[in-house]
């Protein structure tokens, strides 16, 4: 098995971010009280999500006992390799309703400034005797490196992570967002595997680090369509208040894709554009993580970076025969982040505003928040706005070149995590009212 040994890629800004947050590792974590129950808040932890929970339509199920959405899986070729890929998204809402998949008009800019952010592919064209219905092949100009050793080795105190490598790398060409040569649509459709299997599900060298299940449909019987399926591992999150679920399946920085379990892609770092949210050529939207929340396998106030590494066994290999690391993150063990909109929000205009490129805004608790216990997990954005603005005593944002504080707002850290669904009940508006001057837009 090949290990990376492109050094210069863990030489970008995020290693600055990494070595400059190492400031953190020496305060004391709370943990407080711990929960009488770990998932307090995260709803149902077994079973089948329902159907009507769902905003990705076309998944197969979402298994919430193994923490897994099983998803289409189609087919391509990327430099005479086979590749296997998902549908996600689309800019387009006809085509998103009609292939069941999220809308999100704001990748509509996402090569604004950044051609690369974007592949063009070609589609087969097979003849009837070739394919009396179905999928034609999709020509990738590149595909993901699944070969590399995938490394999270816990810091002193968890986060800061001591050592760090990408599972997953893209090579020249490719892009998780894809144009059909021809057509103005975009599509998010990550390569989640390579080659003509067996698949790797256990080290991932020829499937992406939340791959758990791949499934190759043989051929076709006469009148019958024989569908490919994949078991992702899905990511715990709230919005507007309520729990949610989503799968990250890449990043344009090589610590996230480490953290997120996700490819890095260099072309999406700059891709329209840091800070732009809900602003004129945007195709990003708002993302809250928190780098010194809370910790405690039992606490319902953990959330963050260092809990994701101290509490979501971030430095080992997901598989579905982990399952000390699947029942962590199903009982909360996750990163736990705070999404912008989202495409239930009852205001269309915040519904339609959702992109599956996720602008991080991330928040770092101060000593004295830490300390007396306020750094408590967060589940909506307003209100993560309202505190950033009101209480700089509890919260900042964070310097990636000096580790010091910073004001509230973009990090400079990207990542493509399309949304999946609700696991309780539908995100419809948000818990408060923006207070004055504070860095929500107007609305």
């Amino acid at each position: 098995m090949k290990v990376l040994s492109k050094r210069w890629l863990l030489a970008s800004t995020t290693v600055a971010i990494a070595a400059v947050l190492a400031a953190i590792g020496g305060q004391a974590l709370a943990g407080s009280k711990a929960a009488s129950k770990s998932a307090q808040g995260l709803g149902p932890l077994t079973g089948l999500l329902p159907r009507d929970h769902l905003t990705e339509e076309s998944a197969i199920q979402v298994d919430l006992s193994k923490e897994t959405v099983r998803l289409p899986l189609y087919q391509g070729r990327a430099n005479g390799e086979t590749v296997w890929f998902v549908l996600l998204d689309a800019s387009d809402q006809g085509i998103a309703h009609d292939l069941g998949v999220n809308y999100a008009p704001k990748l509509g800019n996402i090569a604004i400034g950044d051609p690369e952010a974007v592949q063009t592919v070609t589609l087969d064209s097979p003849t009837p005797d070739q394919n009396k219905f179905g999928q034609a092949i999709v020509n990738f100009q590149g595909a993901p490196d699944f070969s590399p050793t995938r490394i999270a080795e816990p810091g002193p105190n968890g986060f800061p992570l001591a050592n760090f490598q990408p599972g997953a790398v893209a090579n020249p060409g490719y892009s998780p967002f894809i144009r059909i040569a021809g057509s103005p649509t975009v599509y998010s459709a990550p390569i989640v595997a390579t080659g003509d299997g067996p698949f790797d599900v256990v080290h991932h060298t020829n499937t992406g680090d939340r791959v758990l299940g791949v499934h190759i449909a043989g051929q076709s019987a006469p009148g019958q369509f024989a569908e490919s399926w994949v078991d992702l591992l899905f990511v715990k999150g709230f919005d507007a208040g309520q729990p949610i679920i989503y799968i990250s399946t890449d990043a344009g920085q090589p610590l996230t894709s480490v953290l997120e379990r996700s490819t890095y892609v260099p072309a999406l770092d700059k891709a329209a554009y840091n800070g732009g949210d809900d602003f004129l050529g945007s195709a990003r939207e708002r993302l809250f993580g928190f780098i010194n929340g809370q910790t405690g396998a039992d606490n319902r106030e953990s959330q963050g970076f260092v809990h994701l590494v101290k509490d979501g066994h971030a430095s080992e290999d997901a598989s579905a025969g982990n399952t000390a690391l699947i029942d962590s993150l199903r009982n909360g063990g996750d990163l736990l982040n705070v999404f912008g909109d989202f495409p239930t929000l009852n205001d269309p205009r915040h519904a339609q505003a959702y992109s599956p490129l996720w602008d991080a805004q991330l928040g770092l608790w101060t000593n004295k928040a830490v300390q007396e216990g306020l750094n408590k997990r967060q589940i909506d954005e307003v209100q993560v706005f309202n505190l950033a603005a009101t209480r700089p005593d509890l919260i900042t944002g964070i310097n990636p070149a000096t580790g010091e504080p910073a004001p509230y707002g973009a990090s400079g850290v990207d990542i493509n995590c399309a949304v999946i669904g609700f696991t309780d009940k539908a995100p419809t508006a948000n818990l408060a009212d923006p207070v004055p001057n504070s860095q929500f837009p107007p609305r």
